[in-house]
């Protein structure tokens, strides 16, 4: 186990390397001179001075070598300093701290959505005896992965606020405000839970121990909860993992459509101006949080499925 959580934590320690160097990279590759940008403030390019663009180069260390720039932020940043927003003049880890609660509201309202109605869905198809009904419910998923995060927030604004006005279309205030924009955002997850437990859930309830259970008498309800679901669950699980990254990078749409303030806000203001240090401090948070999710969801496993642990004792042992 603790070779398991050393390799574990070397792998969270590359990943968070390369998402900060991958983005660093990507960024600096965009058109446009940042400083110029935020010379300008927004507004025409053409009035600002080159001794404008060469004053903010230098405050902000833009005019160093890329080498020389990458080496001081990634060194800033292992000590928790991921510098400051080249447009406000704000530490990025303040920014993210303001905007990260309001975020994570969406993100774990979506997550739980997307558990809840994939779960139902999956189990409904698996329960059912109808099979027009079965193949009904298993063609939903198809249609919620295609389609399109921004065009769903758009429909449900039109139909369930503008006509019907059932729920505020814009705005982060109470818990009605959260509703349409957390089902935007919990639709294709939950599409792709339904896709993945109806597939084990199918193969599960093919297995010879299943066929043990009803010939000793147990009902469907116990077979499918009690016995098939929890061997199942497995690859749904870690499918909800790795969602948690996706839903952080589908807030970005997602608060733009419903004007909600989050990271995703900050993120497409800092991208629109390359604000580069507040872009980095995203993308780290992003990973931070997908290793943090995976990790917790590869010690989880054993508890479902004790095998797993015989299997990795056996291959460490191997080793």
């Amino acid at each position: 186990m603790r070779n398991y959580l050393l390799r574990r934590l070397f792998q969270a320690v590359f990943v968070l390397w390369a998402a900060y160097t991958v983005s660093f990279g990507v960024l600096y590759l965009l058109p446009g001179d940042p400083a110029t940008i935020m010379a300008a403030g927004g507004g025409d390019a053409s009035t600002v001075t080159r001794e404008q663009t060469d004053a903010l180069r230098h405050q902000y260390g833009l005019d160093q070598p890329l080498a020389q720039q990458y080496g001081t932020r990634l060194l800033h940043a292992l000590h928790g300093d991921l510098g400051r927003s080249v447009q406000s003049g704000t530490p990025v880890t303040r920014l993210i701290a303001q905007a990260l609660p309001t975020t994570l509201q969406l993100a774990a309202a979506a997550l739980l959505v997307a558990v809840v109605l994939g779960g139902a869905l999956a189990l409904l198809a698996s329960w059912t005896r109808s099979g027009p009904l079965r193949r009904l419910l298993l063609s939903l998923p198809a249609a919620g992965v295609s389609a399109p995060t921004f065009w769903v927030g758009l429909v449900l604004v039109q139909l369930l606020s503008f006509r019907w006005r059932v729920f505020p279309a814009f705005g982060d205030e109470g818990f009605d405000s959260l509703v349409l924009p957390s089902v935007t955002l919990a639709l294709p997850g939950a599409a792709l839970i339904a896709q993945v437990l109806a597939r084990s859930l199918r193969t599960a309830l093919a297995e010879p121990y299943i066929q043990t259970a009803l010939a000793k008498g147990a009902g469907r309800a116990r077979v499918l909860f009690g016995h098939a679901l929890r061997n199942a669950s497995i690859p749904a699980l870690t499918l909800v993992g790795v969602m948690t990254g996706n839903v952080l990078a589908g807030a970005v749409v997602v608060e733009t459509v419903f004007a909600r303030a989050g990271i995703g806000r900050e993120t497409a203001a800092a991208v629109t101006v390359q604000d580069i240090p507040v872009v980095q401090g995203v993308v780290v948070l992003g990973a931070v949080a997908f290793v943090l999710t995976t990790l917790a969801v590869d010690l989880i496993h054993p508890l479902l499925d004790p095998r797993i642990t015989t299997t990795t004792d056996r291959t460490a042992v191997a080793a």
